[in-house]
């Protein structure tokens, strides 16, 4: 019998590594106690570090794993790399900061380690079942990090506003996941493709309605709107990095899932399901564009950025082809940078040891503060899209692949929303330049902070420089997800 044969474990290598270094890291912190804090989170970058050498130095060869339940391929080594940079940012930036709330401590570290395990694991699904082991692992850690500072109501708060939501959008996805393997008799990506391909027009609907309520759950997790209630309220609530955190790798994880989901099993149903992408991304590009206008708290802005960035992205997915995949992709490497670097300033935003965050603390920052505000500056204006900086190449990537999927309205709809929520991003602009200085904010910045400044800045600024590498990986990468 096949199932008495040990898998092969080569395809979930480095998902091993990180859950065995996240394991180790938990019983020497453990041991070593709270002073261990800052210890445990250089191991856990450096760990980190080196799964990402293993994930790049393997390739893109396609491999199975655990009897076909998990692949490595071009897609989920270009994933992979963002999420695993994320993360270990994620960790430098939030040292220094969680000792300077006093909520520094060691299991910290070890909960990005895990979380980043369970989405290495959503990247790699190939089964119905991996994809929801991965989603919940990511999701366990992600409830405990989103209420770290427990001393804080509001951080208590976002915690559990995320848990009760997250709790019934897993239980909307898993109730599709089994409406599918009921009226499909099987959970692997490869079977259900071979089903619905052969099968055409005679498709269940019992299937259909289990497809919906997985595109609703995976919705949830992204922050599409329908399902972006809980966003605002916890980006505000939970600390700063981990709001950074939510906005970064375990979007661009569950996105990727979402799009290997759309197009492995269920690239024969495109005609299906592209019309609900469609309005989830017109609906989140339009709320995330006139939402944030009225925003006066920078990190619910942010969050409302996020929102409408999902809309630019799922651009991509509704188009269903290789060049809308590669737009997408490109866009989420370029989304990492900027958004990194943006909450990056909003980390530095502090005045007397209080940490801030009304865009009104920010007036008159050009004169007390140039080097940071220059930088906020370039982060907006790629938010925002306006070229010559790396957001502007993101959409046009984005709008090519609409206008080549005949969904010229969609792009025009994205065009639109660019142009309203420029508006607020330019408001902060002319707050840091043109209001009066409300004071000073406190000079030391951490060395590892102001060099991820630095390396975001450039980036976001001159990315038209050299853009090959990552449109290459991105083209390379959405290739091997048509691959029959």
């Amino acid at each position: 019998m096949p199932y008495l044969t040990p898998p092969d474990l080569s395809a979930a290598l480095p998902e091993i590594l990180l859950a065995g270094a996240a394991m180790a890291l938990l019983i020497f912190g453990a041991l070593r106690g709270e002073r261990a804090t800052r210890s445990v989170s250089w191991l856990a970058v450096l760990s980190l570090i080196i799964v990402l050498a293993v994930v790049l130095l393997r390739g893109g060869e396609r491999r199975l794993g655990f009897y076909g339940m998990i692949v490595s391929d071009a897609f989920a080594v270009f994933v992979d790399t963002l999420v695993l940079v994320g993360s270990g940012v994620t960790i430098l930036m939030a040292m220094s900061y969680n000792e300077e709330q006093r909520i520094a401590r060691f299991e910290f570290p070890v909960l990005l380690l895990l979380a980043t395990t369970g989405m290495m694991v959503m990247i790699s699904a190939n089964d119905l079942i991996a994809l929801y082991v991965g989603l919940e692992l990511q999701n366990l850690a992600l409830y405990v990090v989103a209420s770290f500072d427990r001393d804080s109501a509001r951080s208590s708060e976002a915690g559990l506003k995320y848990f009760v939501l997250g709790g019934l959008s897993s239980g909307m996805l898993l109730y599709g996941l089994s409406l599918i393997y009921g009226f499909a008799g099987t959970t692997a990506f490869a079977d259900l493709a071979r089903l619905l391909a052969a099968n055409g027009a005679a498709i269940s609907p019992g299937l259909i309605i289990g497809l919906v309520f997985v595109v609703a759950g995976l919705a949830f997790k992204i922050s599409a709107v329908p399902f972006h209630m809980w966003t605002p309220d916890v980006y505000e609530g939970a600390p700063t990095p981990v709001s950074m955190f939510f906005a970064i790798a375990p979007k661009m994880a569950a996105l990727a899932l979402f799009i290997r989901v759309m197009i492995a099993p269920f690239g024969p149903l495109v005609g299906d399901w592209r019309q609900v992408v469609v309005f989830l991304s017109i609906a989140s590009m339009i709320l995330g564009s006139v939402a944030a206008i009225a925003q006066p708290n920078i990190k619910r802005l942010m969050a409302y950025s996020s929102i409408g960035h999902v809309g630019y992205l799922l651009i991509g997915v509704a188009a269903g082809t290789a060049e809308g995949i590669r737009g997408t992709l490109v866009y989420l490497a370029i989304y990492l940078f900027m958004n990194v670097g943006a909450w990056g300033v909003i980390l530095c935003m502090r005045r007397e040891g209080r940490m801030l965050e009304q865009i009104a603390d920010l007036a008159g920052l050009s004169r007390t503060r140039p080097a940071l505000a220059l930088a906020l500056g370039i982060f907006l204006f790629a938010l925002a899209g306006i070229p010559p900086t790396a957001g502007f190449f993101a959409k046009l990537y984005i709008f090519f692949a609409a206008i080549d999927a005949n969904l010229t309205g969609l792009a025009v709809i994205g065009v639109v929303t660019s142009v309203v929520g420029a508006f607020y991003y330019l408001r902060v602009v002319k707050v840091m330049y043109f209001d009066e200085p409300a004071g000073a904010l406190d000079v030391p910045i951490a060395a590892e902070l102001k060099g991820i400044l630095f390396v975001t800045a450039v980036v976001t600024l001159f990315f038209f420089l050299l853009p090959g590498p990552v449109i290459g990986g991105a083209a390379a990468a959405a290739s091997s997800l048509f691959a029959r």
